[in-house]
């Protein structure tokens, strides 16, 4: 079957264009992205330092962002000015200055020599690879009628270029239709999005009146570590799977105050990010409950034990996050006061555990282990090996610090893009992460349990905890007569 006319178009034009793969080795360890300085009578004022762009203004990076027939940007710059924009600027904003730029240029073409005017569809294809990107990267730009309605005024104006045989057309038209599934795809994940799970409170297990013999646990559904690590691991890509870079952007974005009464319009939602925030959050607290409402010592000591192992497996494949809010689970006061339990158990691997999520020098042995995961995905020929899945509160937390610590503008007024270069290097690594397709089957029986589980409140499982081992000092007993008497009064 011939390839279609439209995939021809963009391959030829792709051809004549410089393509850079994003974020390729001319970031460096400057963390600052190369453009070529030399572009004739474009604006002037964006400064570089040894050849990298480090600032410039507003109307100086659009400008950047736009093609001519001589010229198409970086897609590593495409990428990270899209990616900043809207911290400074609504996207419909930047398409209606992309459009009146676009304009501008197809004028002076019309008006030139016949050997300008032969350009016309070469100008017409840049300009389309640009909306492309644009399209297929950050699609939610497009949702509101403002943002589409400058992309089809764009897109009317390059259509006249080749009006002879439709090429452009049919180009516009094809991206037109994935924009709109893409649109559509994400209202749907929107709609059936899960609700947040609060914690459930067993009361009979709280006031023990019948043995838990019979009650089902984890173990009863997986009783092997390295499968249920792969079940969180599973369960971990689909969910990073539903998070964009404009999400991530919003950290920048709603936390400056002197521009973020520009970016109001723009999707204020964080529900994505939220919910996998929700996600490790439930986990530590489902690892907890699990531990916690075991009645005998000697099958708790094993639940530990169990919970231990699957974090080794979590670690093993590269589950950062899984495995952090199993230790996490574990480090609550309620699990962590149950002495008698931990003296049973074989701390080695624990110990193990802990040091490479050692919160000291930053997370140092964290980062140390993240950056070998990354390395071995880098060179690996299958998808279990390509596997990275960074601990997300850490990851969020290092692009806040990155905005908080340095300025958006310089004191001349221009913006700092070489911050900018950072913040989306950083995001583009996650992107890269999280589009590896999970190697593990999926075991619905597994995944059906951890998600919908019971788990306890805090409250309640400081109840199961001192019902389990009783209070040691003054203090625990206290807090235990005092938390008998809030469940009495509420039954």
């Amino acid at each position: 079957m011939a390839e279609p006319l439209c995939n021809v178009a963009v391959k030829k034009c792709k051809e004549t264009m410089p393509q850079t793969p994003i974020f390729s080795s001319m970031l460096g360890s400057s963390c600052s992205g190369q453009v070529q300085p030399d572009m004739g009578e474009r604006c002037v004022d964006p400064v570089y330092q040894d050849g990298n762009l480090v600032s410039g203004s507003l109307e100086a990076l659009i400008e950047r962002l736009v093609p001519t027939m001589d010229y198409y940007p970086d897609r590593t710059y495409i990428f990270t000015f899209l990616l900043s924009s809207r911290v400074f600027i609504h996207p419909h904003e930047l398409l209606a200055k992309v459009g009146q730029i676009c304009i501008k240029q197809k004028q002076q073409l019309e008006m030139g020599t016949e050997a300008e005017k032969a350009k016309l569809k070469s100008f017409a294809a840049k300009i389309i690879q640009l909306l492309k990107e644009w399209t297929e990267t950050f699609p939610y730009d497009f949702q509101d009628e403002k943002s589409m309605k400058e992309l089809k005024e764009i897109a009317h104006r390059i259509t006249q270029c080749d009006e002879e045989n439709g090429t452009v057309k049919k180009i516009i038209s094809q991206m037109t239709q994935n924009l709109l599934m893409a649109l559509s795809a994400r209202s749907q994940y929107q709609e059936i999005r899960e609700k947040f799970r609060q914690p459930v409170t067993d009361k009979g297990t709280i006031l023990k009146t019948k043995p838990q013999s019979t009650q089902k646990d984890i173990l009863s559904v997986c009783c092997d570590p390295l499968i249920l690590a792969q079940q969180l691991t599973y369960i971990e890509l689909e969910r990073v799977s539903n998070i964009y870079p404009e999400d991530l952007m919003q950290i920048v974005s709603h936390m400056d105050s002197l521009d973020n009464h520009k970016c109001r319009g723009d999707v204020t939602k964080t529900y994505n990010l939220e919910a996998y925030d929700n996600w490790f959050n439930c986990l530590s607290m489902l690892v907890a409950t699990e531990i916690c409402r075991v009645v005998k010592k000697k099958q708790r000591t094993r639940m530990v034990e169990f919970f231990i192992d699957v974090a080794r497996e979590c670690f093993n494949i590269g589950n950062f996050n899984s495995m952090m809010a199993i230790i996490s689970g574990m480090n609550l006061s309620p699990v962590a006061r149950l002495k008698k339990t931990w003296s049973k158990v074989k701390t080695a691997k624990f110990d193990v555990l802990e040091h490479h999520m050692d919160p000291s020098s930053n997370f140092c042995n964290y980062r140390t282990a993240l950056q070998g995961a990354a390395q071995r995905s880098q060179t690996a020929n299958s998808n279990r090996e390509k596997i990275v899945i960074p601990v997300f509160n850490l990851f969020i937390k290092d692009i806040y610090f990155l905005h908080k610590i340095h300025t958006n503008r310089l004191p001349n007024g221009q913006i700092n893009f070489k911050k900018f270069w950072e913040i989306s290097r950083q995001i583009h690594d996650f992107l890269t992460w999280k589009q590896v397709e999970c190697p593990f089957e999926k075991d619905k029986k597994i995944q059906s349990y951890l998600l919908t589980a019971p788990i306890y409140s805090e409250e309640a499982l400081f109840i199961a905890s001192f019902e389990s081992e009783g209070p040691e000092n003054h203090m625990e007993k206290d807090s235990w007569k005092t938390l008998r008497t809030t469940l009495l009064n509420r039954a």
